[in-house]
């Protein structure tokens, strides 16, 4: 073990960086960096620098919405629904589809499409949502937006399967992030490039894009992975491509010979 050293002014960026990075410990500093540096440093001493630098006491530090989502991954369900334009015997309507997405594995969950998102639709959808155990196993707590759809009716069906709504902010898309980033990939490689021919038409797309989005789809945010791993595929052998909506959506694979 090195010998003690004198602390040094300078020293004290490396307990600042700590202090940011790890905001919820202690000002004692682990034992493991101390022994690492060679410093020997009262506790004092730590709250004076982080006092000098404005950086509050543990304890006070408040908990930023970032630190917030990786702390409750697998507990996290969020929701949020995207609009869709729809040719019908009518004429254009908007139709309005609604989904929840798990926060730590991307899964995708649609639970309805209406041209009227009202309370009722809002209700029946979670009904059918709260009666899959296998979904709500682990949640606790659902963001969502201030969209009054989202009702208190809503709310309080959620509560009493153990889940708690969480709103956002207003006018904060970041916050719902995961969400918005699975509308915008439904929009951008597929509902925008095909015209829905009726209700029946638009559910037939979402459900090949959610089918797509997880088995055949890489993710950033899950190590550029895919939701659902196919069976082992060959090393050799010919490469096919499976085609989804006529071709707008494509996924290469090895075949056998």
């Amino acid at each position: 073990m090195p010998d003690a050293r004198r602390w040094r002014p300078r020293s004290s960026t490396h307990w600042l960086i700590h202090s940011r990075r790890e905001p919820f410990q202690q000002e004692q500093p682990p034992a493991s960096v101390c022994t690492r540096r060679g410093h020997q440093v009262g506790r004092s001493t730590i709250a004076r620098i982080l006092k000098a630098a404005g950086i509050p006491p543990s304890r006070e530090r408040p908990m930023t919405w970032r630190t917030f989502m990786r702390a409750h991954g697998p507990a996290l369900l969020a929701a949020d629904s995207f609009t869709t334009e729809v040719w019908t015997h009518c004429g254009l309507l908007t139709y309005y589809t609604a989904f929840v997405i798990e926060l730590h594995s991307r899964r995708v969950h649609v639970i309805g499409s209406t041209p009227h998102p009202d309370n009722a639709f809002v209700v029946q959808a979670f009904c059918g949502l709260a009666g899959d155990r296998e979904v709500l196993r682990a949640a606790r707590f659902l963001i969502c937006d201030r969209d009054p759809k989202w009702s208190r009716a809503m709310e309080e069906l959620l509560r009493a399967v153990g889940v708690r709504v969480v709103r956002t902010p207003a006018s904060a898309p970041n916050c719902n992030a995961h969400a918005e980033r699975f509308i915008r990939s439904i929009k951008t490689e597929c509902l925008d490039r095909v015209v829905p021919l009726g209700e029946r038409h638009l559910r037939r797309l979402v459900r090949d894009f959610v089918e797509h989005d997880h088995a055949e789809r890489n993710h950033q945010g899950i190590g550029n992975e895919l939701i659902e791993w196919p069976a082992r595929q060959p090393t050799a052998g010919p490469v096919r491509r499976r085609q989804r909506v006529g071709g707008v959506l494509s996924y290469y694979y090895r075949s056998v010979a």
